[in-house]
């Protein structure tokens, strides 16, 4: 930290000051010895000189002594100073080991989960204003570990038969509606996991909100303007107007479920296993919504807009492939051409697993591959320049269809995700088995109808 190295640097000014002085007050007494000892040996050699040798000796061994003094006042000043820096270097640990310190990679990681577990909950209970200012120094990391391993138990066994401790601290993440908030740890690798599943969702660009809507401020109108003489009247010109889109949030939901006996045995990982199946839920049902989805009670897909051309809000562009049944090379090769320059430094190319395996076969006039395979683990491969997701929520290549969408889906698509993932453990509906009724709320829709075009199988 910075208050760490100025006291550090602090002390090290010191020590070289300290040195330098020291070593200045050490000449001076070896001179002034030296001349000690030359009055000595004159002394021995001349009696009639021993009145002033003796005054010049006590001047001198005075001076010495003086020097000694202030030598040992100098050691006794740095020592004070020293415990006041290592006081200093203590104050600043203690902050670093408090909520809202640094005390290591974990313990900052550990404070922004519990500041944004506070975020959340403030938010499901409606105490999350617009002013509201959240510091981590201000937030009990303590309560918020509390809560982690509250909740685990909780998995296991019915609240009521917790320990008051346990009970207590499951309070902290207790929502309104019912049911308890999944901690921030577990709630990210989630959507790490939708995420690794649903390219849309990787891909679009995420708001996160705390009410059930997000607007948008739509600016694609002009100001007037014209042409006039020197001496003509300048009329007044036409004022562009700004629109909003309006996307709001709907809810996904997954109910896995467990036999009681399986939860009272500690041998699997409950947290983990309502994790994996939460996440592979969400992820499939998302992205099929943001690929697919009309907008009633789930967001609105990519592939649900009419045919239209750049410009036209509300429409999004269709490039035939140049064949009636099937894709071809050039129909690709137009598909990338149809979008404006800005959108292209960030497109993608979105098709399914079976899409990709029949593009893989394409070959440009040379007779070479157009499709070009990632060269590093984990990199996508290539066609045409640009990167190549799967998602097997496109449709399959076939007369009519959408195989193929190509674009910046960042600037395209908006994900709006609102705070928190709860779940409520449910013991009496499905009996023997404990069902985990686990949801969020989630919306999607296009923003810009430019950034990306879509491949129509025709001629």
């Amino acid at each position: 930290m910075p208050e760490i190295k100025d006291v550090l640097d602090d002390v090290q000014r010191e020590v070289k000051k300290f040195g330098e002085d020291v070593k200045s007050l050490q000449s001076s007494m070896e001179k002034d010895l030296k001349e000690v000892r030359e009055l000595a040996e004159k002394a021995g050699k001349s009696a009639s000189d021993n009145g002033q040798i003796k005054n010049d000796l006590e001047a001198l061994t005075k001076g010495v002594a003086e020097k000694h003094d202030a030598i040992e006042k100098k050691v006794a000043e740095i020592l004070e100073k020293a415990a006041k820096e290592a006081a200093a270097i203590a104050e600043i640990e203690k902050k670093m080991n408090r909520p809202g310190g640094a005390g290591g990679a974990d313990q900052g990681k550990l404070v922004l989960e519990a500041t944004d577990f506070k975020r959340t909950v403030m938010s499901r209970r409606g105490e999350l204003k617009l002013n509201t200012i959240l510091r981590p120094e201000d937030t009990n990391v303590d309560e918020y570990k509390a809560y982690q391993e509250a909740f685990k138990m909780s998995l296991r066994r019915e609240v009521n038969m917790l320990s008051p401790e346990e009970q207590k601290a499951m309070m902290v993440g207790s929502d309104p509606d019912g049911g308890y908030l999944v901690p921030t740890a577990t709630s990210s690798r989630i959507i790490t996991k939708v995420y690794e599943t649903s390219p849309i969702d990787e891909l679009a660009y995420h708001e996160t909100i705390t009410t059930d809507a997000i607007e948008i401020p739509v600016d694609i109108d002009e100001a007037g303007a014209g042409w006039v003489g020197e001496t003509e009247a300048r009329p007044e010109t036409s004022t562009p107007q700004v629109g909003i889109q309006r996307i709001p949030v709907f809810e996904i939901y997954a109910k896995p479920k467990a036999t009681q006996q399986l939860l009272e045995d500690a041998g699997i990982d409950i947290e983990a296993w309502l994790e994996r199946k939460v996440a592979e839920k969400f992820a499939r049902m998302r992205a099929l919504a943001f690929i697919s989805g009309n907008g009633i009670k789930k967001p609105r897909g990519i592939l649900t807009y009419p045919a239209g051309s750049a410009g036209v809000r509300g429409t999004i562009a269709q490039v035939a492939s140049g064949n009636a049944t099937a894709l071809t090379p050039d129909g690709l090769v137009t598909l990338t051409f149809s979008l404006k320059d800005k959108y292209l430094a960030n497109a993608n190319w979105l098709m399914k697993r079976g899409t990709v395996a029949a593009v893989m076969l394409f070959k440009d006039n040379q007779g070479q591959y157009i499709w070009r395979p990632g060269l590093e683990a984990g990199k996508p491969s290539m066609l045409l320049g640009y990167s190549i997701r799967r998602a097997d929520d496109m449709p399959s290549v076939g007369a009519g269809a959408l195989p193929v969408a190509f674009g910046d889906f960042r600037a395209g698509y908006t994900v709006v995700d609102r705070l928190g993932i709860r779940t409520l453990r449910d013991p009496y509906s499905s009996k023997p088995f404990v069902e985990f009724y686990s949801r969020q709320r989630v919306g999607g829709d296009v923003v810009d109808f430019e950034a990306f075009a879509l491949q129509v199988v025709s001629t």
